[in-house]
């Protein structure tokens, strides 16, 4: 599960969708949180002899938290801009590599992995291709872990689509992609399988899944450039996307102070690879 689960028509668009505001989304794309790192570790068993693939690390958010554990990673990113940053970003750990390529295409070069992680990037690989290739790369025993942030909402507090619906209607009207988000406590409660995303039957073994709540705060410009880093504000088209965005900011302004939270929940789901 994810902040932004919707496909593109092409699933080997992932690297336009972003790869073209690469510090945008390194900037305004939410964390993960500490306690989901060391949950990671502690099931899988993950340590400085670990190998971990990652499979879609973006500019490299989740890539530092699992250098970070000591482990050797190999990370995986389609977009060329995106790869390059998230170079950038991990120069001081030595135990990190970033090849620029989709998973699909990957060359694995025979090299076989502990752990394959996913942040808030499977739903971009093709399923008929990525849970039997996941399962082919790991180690026997080996384990695949999908990260992810769900949007929610809380009954009490305001919430941007809420104050938004008739500006998103008015731009873009009649996509099928608008909608509020789930109550917290209705997402707590889907805490088996995999997610979102297509079931990879008997591949892998029973999920674990933890929920971790964490909250951005923005301004409206601030909300407004997290909304341009999700796909499904990406793939408008500029002459739609750019009025409405400034739109949700002038209303975050006026009738919200200002002030406005994304709220979510965290995910991790850990599931043991089958023989």
């Amino acid at each position: 599960m994810t902040d932004d689960p919707k496909m593109p028509p092409n699933r080997h668009d992932l690297g336009r969708v972003f790869n073209d505001v690469p510090e945008l989304y390194d900037r305004v794309r939410p964390g993960y949180p500490d306690e989901l790192f060391a949950d990671l570790g502690a099931i899988t068993g993950m340590d400085e002899r670990s190998s971990v693939l990652e499979v879609g690390c973006g500019t490299g958010q989740a890539t530092r938290s699992l250098a970070a554990l000591g482990c050797s990673v190999t990370a995986i990113e389609p977009g060329a801009d995106m790869a390059a940053l998230a170079r950038q970003r991990i120069a001081s750990f030595r135990n990190v590599v970033v090849e620029t390529s989709t998973f699909e295409e990957w060359n694995d070069r025979s090299r076989r992995f502990d752990v394959l992680v996913a942040a808030s990037s499977w739903h971009w690989v093709d399923p008929s291709i990525g849970w039997q290739r996941a399962h082919d790369v790991l180690h026997p025993a080996g384990w695949m872990a999908l990260l992810g942030h769900v949007v929610v909402r809380r009954l009490e507090e305001p919430e941007v689509y809420a104050e938004t619906a008739d500006l998103h209607e008015g731009f873009c009207p009649g996509n099928p992609d608008w909608g509020h988000p789930p109550l917290e406590d209705d997402v707590r409660t889907t805490d088996e399988g995999w997610g979102l995303v297509d079931d990879p039957g008997g591949l892998f073994g029973p999920t674990i899944v933890r929920w971790y709540p964490t909250v951005q705060w923005f301004d409206g410009d601030g909300f407004a450039d997290h909304l341009r880093s999700l796909s499904l504000y990406r793939r408008l088209d500029r002459d739609v996307r750019e009025p409405l965005l400034d739109a949700v900011a002038e209303r975050i302004r006026t009738r919200m102070g200002d002030r406005a939270s994304r709220r979510y929940l965290s995910v991790l789901r850990v599931g043991r690879r089958a023989e």
